[in-house]
């Protein structure tokens, strides 16, 4: 693993230090680390969103649909 090292203003620290504590992180580089993957997450997110209204339209999604995704998921679990 490779170090970086920010400089952040008191104000920012203080933040960092309050959120290490109260959400359970053992340290700041944990809290920070949790972000950048939040982030990635919602960045990936977006792209998958893009992507998909920019593909070709398909069949209408209805009650029919929505049926059919319920059908697959209880034979799944079934299995």
């Amino acid at each position: 693993m490779t170090t970086m090292n920010i400089s952040l203003p008191e104000a920012l620290k203080a933040f960092v230090d309050q959120q290490v504590g109260a959400r359970g992180y053992g340290t700041s580089s944990e809290y920070v680390r949790e972000l950048i993957r939040r982030d990635q997450d919602t960045q990936r997110l977006r792209e998958m969103l893009l992507d998909g209204a920019s593909s070709p339209a398909t069949a209408p999604v209805d009650t029919g649909y929505f049926q059919n995704l319920r059908d697959r998921v209880t034979q799944r679990k079934a299995s």
